[in-house]
């Protein structure tokens, strides 16, 4: 609720969306879902949204998209809104991947003659996906969506959706543009004419300086979104890590396991008992609201000043948590205050400098164990799955570990000129700063909502889950000794034994 003295300003920031229409791609993500809520909520005077969805499990885009509006997500604006506010949703049936969107001409013209502003977020996250994946959604689906804006009647921006970390070469990223690892145009022909398997045996030489597929591809992107600068009113927006919401609409909100709240959950669920880290390096991460209103107020600056064309949607020179702080404060919320259900180990883990010893810890105690348990659930006829979860762990330590033992410098000069011009009503709808955020908290909102969202254990169970936690403390407690026990005694035989020898 905005204070009475704050109502006395302009919100002209809701004002630009006033009677517009808006075309977003990757309505049905993380980032997209918060990103419609946000817009019907607090810029409420726009005429239209349009999602492009694509068919998936033989739910159609109409059907998607009302499952979405349907969610916990939303319940704040259907509160505020009424059920009315969603007559202003449309999907569209298209797909980014597809030639030409996969549209029907019908809605193809219709969007040219309509849309107003864009947000193409559609892309593929995933770190791990196979090249020409990466490059057809990522690459040719930008290209695809260029074209469509091109012939948009009314357009007044297109904002690109970039990442941060899309740029490893630069030691310090700036509110500017830089030469693409490949060329864009090529790379989407090869990835049209070779197949995946002899694509993935050359990935790394295509790459260079690229870390993984995803980062490469969105470089790419941005390479496109440049060629059209001096064609089209285009904007690139590079938001760091994206993590569970702050605030709003609903605080700890998250429909994912990416990130450092999959780390999380991980050793909440005692999964998760070791990293290679060191305790002072800086996560770079940035909560999906805040992500959220720099993308609205970012497209307000170039509408209405048309000066500035790179965003680096970050804070951390301004927040900074360091990965033990992050596991500290989450041991403390989960084993204190939200423990989860079907927990395999009490939560105990910790950071290790040392990458060996990282590796003899996860073998000692967590994949071994996952071999141990998999068996006992083979003997009573349960379907085996935690040494396939432990893959899934180390293929995501790879990940982890590159970017969370690097130093990355993020500049966001245009941001913080946004930020200055704001007026006291502005602010408070768009937070654009990390004033009053408090870590311990945020981390219990999280893992409230991990347990709620993603793990869909009820709120009354917490109490039980506390009590089981403490008992899975002195467990803990009691095996740590036996094995220590066990360690000095066999170390004790071993020694009394080469003392023997040397004495005989």
């Amino acid at each position: 609720m905005l204070h009475p003295s704050k109502n006395l300003f302009p919100n002209r920031v809701a004002e630009l969306f006033q009677d517009k229409t808006i075309l977003i791609t990757g309505g049905t993500g993380f980032l997209g879902k918060v990103l419609i809520e946000k817009l019907l909520r607090t810029c409420s005077s726009l005429k239209k949204i349009y999602v492009i969805i694509r068919e998936k499990n033989e739910k159609n885009a109409t059907k998607r998209l009302q499952e979405i509006c349907d969610g916990p997500l939303f319940e704040k604006l259907r509160q505020q809104k009424g059920a009315t506010i969603f007559d202003k949703i449309e999907a569209i049936d298209g797909d980014v991947i597809a030639p030409d969107l996969g549209l029907s001409e019908t809605d193809r013209q219709k969007l040219i003659q309509e849309t107003e502003i864009i947000y193409h977020s559609a892309a593929s996250i995933k770190f791990d996906e196979p090249l020409k994946s990466a490059v057809l959604l990522n690459v040719r689906g930008t290209k695809s969506m260029l074209e469509l804006a091109e012939e948009c009647k009314n357009l007044l921006v297109f904002c690109h959706l970039s990442t941060a970390y899309c740029h490893e070469k630069q030691e310090v990223l700036l509110d500017t543009l830089y030469p693409p690892p490949a060329d864009p145009h090529c790379m989407i022909k090869l990835c049209e004419c070779m197949n995946e398997e002899t694509l993935s045996t050359i990935d790394s030489t295509i790459r260079g300086w690229s870390a993984n597929n995803y980062t490469f591809s969105k470089a790419l992107t941005e390479a496109l979104v440049e060629e059209k600068m001096d064609k089209l009113p285009v904007v690139i927006q590079r938001p760091t890590a994206i993590i569970p919401t702050w605030k709003e609409p609903i605080p700890g909100w998250t429909d994912n396991i990416n990130g450092p709240a999959g780390l999380l959950i991980g050793a909440g669920k005692g999964v998760i008992r070791t990293m290679y880290a060191k305790d002072d390096a800086i996560l770079d991460c940035l909560p999906v609201d805040s992500v959220i209103n720099l993308l609205i107020c970012s497209t307000y600056d170039y509408v209405t000043y048309r000066s500035r064309r790179v965003y680096n949607l970050t804070i951390s020179r301004e927040v900074k948590v360091t990965a033990n702080k992050l596991l500290e404060t989450g041991r403390q919320v989960i084993n204190t205050k939200i423990p989860f259900d079907m927990v395999i180990w009490y939560p105990n883990g910790s950071l290790k400098s040392s990458r060996l010893s990282h590796y003899i810890h996860f073998l000692l105690f967590q994949l071994l164990p996952a071999f141990f348990i998999d068996a006992i659930f083979l003997l009573i006829g349960v379907k085996p799955f935690l040494v396939r979860v432990q893959k899934k762990v180390l293929k995501g330590y790879q990940i982890f570990e590159y970017y969370v033992n690097r130093e990355w410098d993020f500049r966001h000069d245009n941001m913080n000129i946004i930020r200055d011009y704001l007026n006291p009503r502005e602010k408070e709808e768009f937070i654009m700063d990390p004033d009053g955020f408090d870590f311990h908290t945020y981390i219990t909102d999280c893992m409230l909502g991990a347990r709620r969202y993603i793990l869909k254990e009820p709120d009354d169970g917490i109490s039980s889950a506390l009590k089981r936690m403490k008992m899975l403390w002195l467990l803990d407690k009691v095996c740590k000794i036996v094995f220590t026990t066990g360690i000095l005694y066999y170390m004790c035989k071993f020694f009394l034994f080469i003392y023997s020898n040397k004495v005989n």
